[in-house]
C-alpha cells in the first residue's frame, strides 16, 4: 500500500506571532516535523497543502503576507508537492486527488490545522473517496469555538474531532507510534 505525508495548513498565521494563533501548534508542529524527517528518510511522498484566503475580510492566509507561508520546520523541499487550496476540504478545486493517483497513493497520514475544521473535512473526503487515512493526533491543533452561551476549550474541541474521525474515518495515532511503525488497527 503506498503511503503519502499530508500536511495540511502547516502556515505562520498558526503559530506564536501569526495573525490566527491557534492553541498547541508549536507542540503539532515538533511532531509534524518529526513525520515530515521521517518521511523524507524514507522516501515516502510528502505533499504540503496551503491554504490561501480569497474570502472577503479575511485576517489571515492572506495572499503575499508572510502569515501565508508554510513554517519553516516543515518548509517543502525540491521535488516536495505544494497544493494551494481555498477551502477547508483540501479536495476541493485542488489537483491533490490527481496528485496522489499519480503517486498510486491509497493510504494519507495526515498532520496539520485546524483538527476541527481543515483537518477533519480532508479527512473525510478522502474516506469518500476510497482512501484510507491514519491521523497523528500529537500532530494537530485547533482552538477553542462558541456554541450559544459556551465557549469549548481548544483541548475539548480537539479531542472531540479526533474521536469523531477515529474509527470509521481514520485511525488515529500519536507520532511515537507512527514513528514506531504501529500497523493499523482494523474498524
Amino acid at each position: 500500500m503506498n503511503q503519502a505525508l499530508l500536511l495540511i495548513d502547516l502556515q505562520n498565521d498558526y503559530f506564536p506571532g501569526g495573525a490566527f494563533e491557534l492553541e498547541g501548534s508549536d507542540a503539532a508542529l515538533t511532531n509534524a516535523a518529526l513525520l515530515l524527517a521521517a518521511a523524507r528518510q524514507k522516501g515516502t511522498p510528502v505533499i504540503h497543502i496551503r491554504h490561501v484566503s480569497l474570502r472577503p475580510g479575511a485576517g489571515f492566509f492572506l495572499p503575499g503576507t508572510r502569515g501565508v507561508d508554510i513554517h519553516q520546520d516543515v518548509a517543502p523541499v525540491a521535488g516536495e508537492a505544494v497544493i494551494d487550496k481555498h477551502f477547508p476540504n483540501s479536495f476541493r478545486d485542488t489537483p491533490l486527488r490527481e496528485t496522489l493517483a499519480a503517486l498510486g497513493v491509497s493510504r494519507l497520514l495526515v498532520a496539520g490545522m485546524m483538527t476541527h475544521m481543515c483537518v477533519d473535512a480532508t479527512v473525510r473526503a478522502a474516506f469518500d473517496l476510497g482512501l484510507e487515512c491514519r491521523v497523528a493526533g500529537d500532530a494537530c491543533a485547533t482552538r477553542a469555538l462558541a456554541y450559544q452561551d459556551e465557549t469549548i476549550a481548544a483541548q475539548q474541541v480537539h479531542a472531540a474531532f479526533l474521536a469523531a474521525l477515529n474509527g470509521i474515518y481514520a485511525e488515529v495515532l500519536p507520532t511515537s507510534l507512527i514513528l514506531a511503525g504501529s500497523e493499523p488497527v482494523a474498524a
